[in-house]
């Protein structure tokens, strides 16, 4: 696939305080992963302030200071901005806000806006992590990893005939929070551990905060070095978070840059693990007023703790600030256990949201819901949930399971997961094409049907995979059919039918089907 030549940018307004008419038709895209249901914006009121944490809990996906319209037009500003739809009007403030027009279609609307303020650095993140799952120790060893227990884990997801993938070790495998050691008590060989796994075809990740506990060598330490954040009134600030209270570094420091860098690349270097799942750093855990070694506000330091994992090619982000572009793996948050809005429907539409901010990479958490309360809280797996999230999840960039599927689901269910994984090793070479062609050209991996298809703004609940594949993944409980809408064009089915659009269609779908619906005459995207 070649990209069309750069659009001319058309600057139509700058400022502070804005309105801009909504063209007729006109839908956006942007701002907050977190609002991805309400996208595209422009269909009823909206309003959002990208500046700081929302009530109650704040927000725990990706941001950025973008919007891009269906009309080509782009709103950019370099710090975070408020925007409201209503009336007809997007109102926008902030500082420094731009708004430019680049062609007159919502891919060219991206294109302009990633080459010009998120530009795609040429790097992917590791290629293993597209190759194979990755496998989260959180829901079936939560707070609680052992050696042995990993292992286990491992190798029971292995003797199941599920592919070798990454293995991400979760919460309290270290003594301390900052102090990131294996505990010696749960882990006596934790070489021996990552050798083993390495054995069986498995990459190793842990998982890190940029939390500190109190009262700690490392919290001590820090502290005397100035390299801990500090709160309005110059003291040590201590935070409430999900499991605790704990110090923050302050990472536009250089010192607590280099300080948290060595002990992990002491990990990689003297125990063999591959890489780190970097969690927290939420803007949410910081104040407009904190006191930091550089000027900074929380957007900033949310930052910098995702420019900590540009270090390592196996990585993974599940709160970031405006780093699109760059080579980290962008998970969406937890999601419960639900059928709906609040649980699977929210993954298509949070998936294309990170893209169109500059996030090719993305993961739909944990297959089978990673919000470990709603999925402890079933008395039974939901397995039809399940399969059909995993179906999701099997065209996404990036597949992670943490439920061991042997455990939750019986035969005629863990077929229909074997299935996907099936599905997606047929379809391997395409994403991993598409995975290089997002860190050459900034594209996302998964797009809105109106990327390709203007028109079909929206269609929220299926999506391109690359520009020639149609995928319409199962959403609904106990559905034993769906709607699928096609473009222009000639589409070749998965059972092999062939329609001729624009159409929409209704397609049956067993448990152990995933539509989807290739372009026939025009070539794909394929690696390298």
């Amino acid at each position: 696939m070649t990209l069309s030549p750069r659009p001319a940018v058309e600057p139509l307004l700058a400022g502070d305080e804005l309105e801009l008419p909504v063209e007729a038709g006109e839908r956006w895209w942007g701002g907050s992963v977190d609002d991805g249901l309400s996208m595209p914006y422009g269909r009823r009121p909206f309003a959002r302030d990208l500046a700081g944490p929302r009530e109650p809990a704040g927000p725990s996906n990706q941001s950025a200071p973008v919007l891009l319209s269906t009309r080509g037009r782009v709103v950019w500003s370099e710090r975070p901005f408020a925007f409201a739809f209503g009336d007809g009007v997007l109102r926008l403030s902030g500082r420094g806000i731009e708004v430019s027009r680049a062609g007159g279609t919502l891919r060219e609307a991206f294109l302009s806006a990633s080459r010009r303020f998120f530009p795609p650095s040429g790097r992917a993140p590791a290629r293993r992590l597209f190759s194979g799952p990755q496998y989260s120790t959180w829901i079936e060893h939560p707070y609680t990893p052992t050696q042995e227990g990993v292992l286990r884990f491992a190798r029971d997801l292995l003797e199941a005939g599920l592919p070798p993938g990454a293995v991400l070790i979760d919460d309290l495998w270290a003594e301390d929070y900052g102090t990131w050691r294996f505990d010696r008590a749960r882990f006596p060989d934790p070489a021996a551990m990552v050798a083993r796994l390495h054995e069986w075809g498995c990459s190793v990740m842990l998982w890190v905060v940029p939390f500190v506990s109190p009262d700690s060598a490392a919290f001590r330490e820090l502290e005397g070095r100035g390299l801990l954040l500090r709160d309005a009134s110059g003291e040590t600030a201590i935070r409430r978070w999900w499991n605790g209270f704990s110090a923050t570094l302050d990472l536009t420091h250089p010192g607590a840059v280099e300080w948290i860098t060595s002990r992990l690349d002491a990990l990689v270097e003297e125990i063999g693990v591959d890489g780190f799942k970097f969690d927290a750093g939420d803007v949410r855990d910081y104040r407009a007023d904190d006191r930091t070694a550089r000027p900074a506000e929380p957007v900033d330091l949310c930052e910098a703790w995702a420019r900590v994992g540009l270090r390592y090619p196996y990585n993974e982000f599940r709160a970031c600030w405006r780093m699109g572009g760059r080579p980290l793996v962008q998970r969406l948050q937890d999601k419960p256990a639900l059928w709906g809005p609040d649980g699977i429907g929210s993954l298509i539409p949070e998936m294309l949201a990170q893209g169109l901010i500059g996030h090719a990479f993305v993961c739909p958490d944990m297959i089978g819901g990673g919000e470990i309360g709603s999925v402890s809280a079933q008395e039974a797996t939901d397995q039809e949930f399940f399969v059909r999230y995993a179906q999701v999840a099997a065209l996404a960039p990036i597949m992670q399971f943490s439920v061991l599927p042997t455990r939750v689901l019986d035969e005629k269910h863990l077929a229909a997961v074997r299935e996907a994984l099936a599905v997606r090793e047929a379809l391997l070479p395409r994403i991993l094409g598409l995975a290089d062609h997002a860190a050459a050209t900034g594209e996302p991996i998964v797009r809105p049907m109106a990327y390709h298809a203007p028109g079909l703004d929206d269609v929220t609940d299926q999506f391109f995979l690359g520009p020639d594949l149609v995928v319409a993944p199962v959403l609904a409980q106990g559905a034993a059919e769906r709607e699928v809408v096609l473009p222009e064009g000639r589409w070749r089915a998965d059972d092999g039918t062939v329609t001729e659009g624009p159409a929409r269609i209704t397609v049956t779908c067993d448990l152990s089907r995933l539509p989807r619906f290739e372009r026939l005459g025009r070539p794909t995207v394929r690696a390298g």
